[in-house]
């Protein structure tokens, strides 16, 4: 980390918390999934660098889910998806899923229409803390956000 980033977040965590009065009450990370053009390699590299253990496999083998202490770290294969492969011209990861507090989601969408943003429909999606419903939504750049009750 460079000198002036070091100082920004030390500026940044010197700033008092901000009271939530939102719908949406992040609790921790829920999982994060990352697009490869060679799933062995990564699933040995978290397996054996990382210590993470899988929990599920799906998509006909092209998606390997591991457990990464109370969260997950999906690894799947670019040929399930329709997009180039990581690189210059595709993105790696696919998105990233925030667990929260309270699932409340007539709340949360209020919420979110409020700030502009649409979210997908709700669906049962497999999680950290296992089936549960889960919306999708983009951030400003394009970035997949996933919303679903956090685990445990």
């Amino acid at each position: 980390m460079t000198r002036k980033a070091t100082e920004t977040a030390g500026a940044a965590s010197a700033t008092p918390a901000r009271q939530q009065v939102s719908a949406i009450e992040i609790r921790g990370l829920d999982h994060v999934v990352f697009r490869t053009i060679n799933l062995d390699r990564m699933s040995a590299f978290y397996m054996e660098v990382l210590g993470c253990t899988i929990e599920r496999e799906g998509m006909d083998g092209r998606l390997i889910q591991m457990r990464a202490g109370n969260a997950l770290i999906d690894l799947l294969d670019v040929e399930a998806e329709p997009e180039p492969a990581p690189g210059e011209a595709g993105k790696n990861v696919d998105h990233v899923c925030l667990g929260l507090k309270v699932w409340d989601e007539a709340a949360i969408r209020r919420h979110l229409k409020a700030h502009g943003v649409e979210a997908g429909e709700t669906g049962q999606r497999y999680g950290a803390g296992g089936m549960g419903p889960a919306m999708y939504l983009s951030d400003p750049d394009g970035n997949g956000i996933e919303l679903r009750p956090a685990a445990g």
